[in-house]
């Protein structure tokens, strides 16, 4: 039977038999979301029934979703801490789960306060694995030739710790790669690495960035893409090389390791790798030690066809920047997942970035949505949480979820927008995560809205070939009235061009006529907030921020800048690397809207 016999979908014609029965498995899975869905919450609620927490409810038995909706609350992080915190502490008791607790996933800490502890089980596993096994064959549809080369993706792991009752706590990216299914994986032509095992899993961020970077610029012919996790680990791989390509270059040219470079497992298995390439090395160092780095990833990795990073949400902040290093190549965003669970894929991953919506696979939980509706006035009720294959499209929701492990209608704080079906499934736009504010009075301002006004006042540094390359802020109620403070990192790309002063504060005013009116107002009518301030720090800032986080526990996988600061240590590290401060230099528009 031919292969494209095999499957009849909208996706495509399969790149072999392998991919086709995977595709097929995501049509059958879209097309009967409805069914998997009630399907998930029977089992997930059957198999944990005698468990403490859902006892409580007196479910009496039953599986369906009215008993369920009816009887199990919606609840966050801080409701099950008590009963986490019993698990960690050596609890070993049906509390959340009927299935032993394995390990803790933990937050990135990043995003907002201390890192969160997310109870996992072992088939947890599989259901991740079965997530990334649709991923290439989706690709292949859109990208050609894959399985004639490799990907060179920065991957890292984050040494793990115990809790108290001798569990492992671990992000999810660690645990998945210290996993058989990721160091056993079978060979797949459509999915081999540059980076060996040995050079992932390796704790030491340092030797294990040196060893990828090193393994991908000695196969830079055979690499067809470049990855990370996100957006902002990939920029990072771009400074490292910027940083290290002198002694990069020497290994190559003398086919050795650098003495930097001391974990034995990697030593060992990189002597598969040493030759002396004096040509190869020539042509590198040749290209890294040029001025300009704009392409320079198609420059060192020539037959590069896409990047394969997350853009969306905060990390679209970056999509400038990448565009810059790779001269414009498509950035290709594949699945949606967190720490409490995997969620979906991008059906269609050579999208653009602004364009990038998640279908939701049923399987991977049981999902509901609560309507998100923040300017919904005078409104007492508690509004109706509705089902996966009930949300509209356009409307706006938060992520609810009941999953295997032992997550009860458990709010996941990201904000999603319904952008259309793939067959019964939707497709979501993840906007942001919820409740991330600057406020300094009656005035809130989240990610998004930050976000779009460093986006508006960046285009006043075009004529000056100039971008910003990350940003944070925070707000500083020292002075009287408090004001925004916005730290910039820029990218200057014509020194004998770079913006003025007044163009910088002008950057500050047109950040301020993006904000919401509640805040202009507070500017303009009440005085209650002052001029808005930006604070240019020097060039690397930011990644001494991530070197800083990193020390004090995060992953490097899941890192992410936090656009809101408070932590007395990071304002002190930023202060410290200020070049220049600009203010507004005159109150944004703002217009006294009669009231009916």
């Amino acid at each position: 039977m031919a292969v494209d016999s095999i499957l009849s979908s909208p996706l495509g014609p399969p790149a072999c038999e392998k991919d086709a029965k995977k595709l097929q498995y995501i049509e059958e899975m879209t097309r009967n979301a409805d069914a998997v869905q009630e399907n998930v919450l029977a089992e997930i609620l059957s198999r944990n029934s005698h468990t403490e927490y859902l006892k409580r409810f007196n479910l009496g038995g039953a599986t369906d979703r009215e008993t369920f909706k009816s009887k199990i609350p919606i609840v966050t992080y801080e409701d099950l801490q008590p009963l986490i915190q019993r698990i960690a502490n050596g609890d070993r008791s049906p509390i959340l789960s009927a299935h032993p607790v394995t390990e803790f996933l933990t937050s990135s800490g990043t995003s907002a306060g201390e890192r969160k502890l997310m109870p996992t089980i072992k088939e947890e596993l599989d259901r991740r694995q079965l997530l990334y096994s649709l991923l290439m064959p989706v690709m292949n549809l859109y990208v050609k030739g894959l399985n004639k080369g490799k990907g060179l993706y920065f991957l890292f792991v984050k040494s793990e710790t115990k809790t108290p009752g001798g569990l492992l706590a671990r992000p999810v990216l660690t645990s998945y790669y210290k996993s058989d299914h990721f160091k056993t994986r079978p060979y797949d032509p459509y999915n081999v690495y540059t980076s060996p095992n040995e050079a992932i899993l390796c704790a030491d961020s340092f030797q294990s960035m040196y060893t990828q970077m090193l393994c991908g610029l000695y196969e830079r012919e055979q690499v067809l893409r470049v990855g990370a996790v996100f957006a902002s680990g990939l920029i990072r791989a771009i400074r490292f090389l910027q940083l290290n390509w002198p002694q990069l270059t020497q290994d190559i040219q003398t086919g050795s390791l650098n003495s930097k470079v001391t974990d034995p497992a990697i030593r060992e298995c990189m002597t598969r790798y040493f030759r002396p390439d004096p040509e190869l090395a020539e042509s590198i160092a040749k290209e890294c030690a040029k001025e300009n780095w704009e392409g320079i990833i198609t420059r060192i990795w020539p037959n590069t066809k896409y990047l394969d990073v997350i853009v969306t949400g905060a990390m679209a902040q970056y999509i400038p920047t990448l565009d810059y290093y790779s001269g414009g190549l498509p950035l290709a965003c594949t699945m949606y997942a967190s720490s409490e669970c995997y969620f979906g894929l991008n059906l269609n991953p050579m999208c653009k970035p602004s364009a990038v919506s998640y279908t939701i696979m049923p399987n991977m939980a049981y999902f509901e949505f609560l309507p998100h509706e923040p300017n919904l006035v005078g409104v007492t009720s508690p509004p109706k949480l509705v089902d996966l294959v009930d949300v509209e499209i356009g409307k706006e929701y938060e992520l609810v979820i009941t999953t295997y492990a032992g997550l009860y209608r458990y709010r996941v704080g990201d904000i999603l927008r319904v952008t259309g079906f793939h067959n019964s499934a939707p497709q979501f736009h993840f906007v942001r995560r919820k409740n991330v504010l600057l406020s300094i009075d009656s005035d809130k301002t989240d990610e998004a809205e930050l976000q779009t006004a460093v986006e508006n006042a960046s285009l006043l540094l075009r004529e000056f070939n100039t971008s910003v390359v990350e940003y944070t802020s925070y707000a500083d109620t020292k002075t009287i009235p408090g004001h925004y403070v916005i730290y910039w990192e820029l990218l200057i790309k014509d020194l004998s061009n770079s913006p003025s002063n007044e163009v910088l504060n002008q950057c500050c005013l047109a950040m301020e006529e993006s904000l919401n009116s509640v805040y202009r107002q507070g500017r303009v009518a009440d005085n209650s907030i002052g001029p808005l301030e930006i604070r240019v720090v020097k060039n690397g800032t930011f990644e001494e921020l991530m070197d800083y986080a990193i020390s004090r526990g995060a992953s490097i996988n899941q890192y992410k800048v936090p656009r809101c600061v408070s932590f007395t240590p990071i304002m002190e590290l930023l202060d410290s690397r200020v070049i220049s401060t600009h203010f507004s230099p005159s109150a944004p528009r703002w217009n006294l809207q009669r009231r009916r």
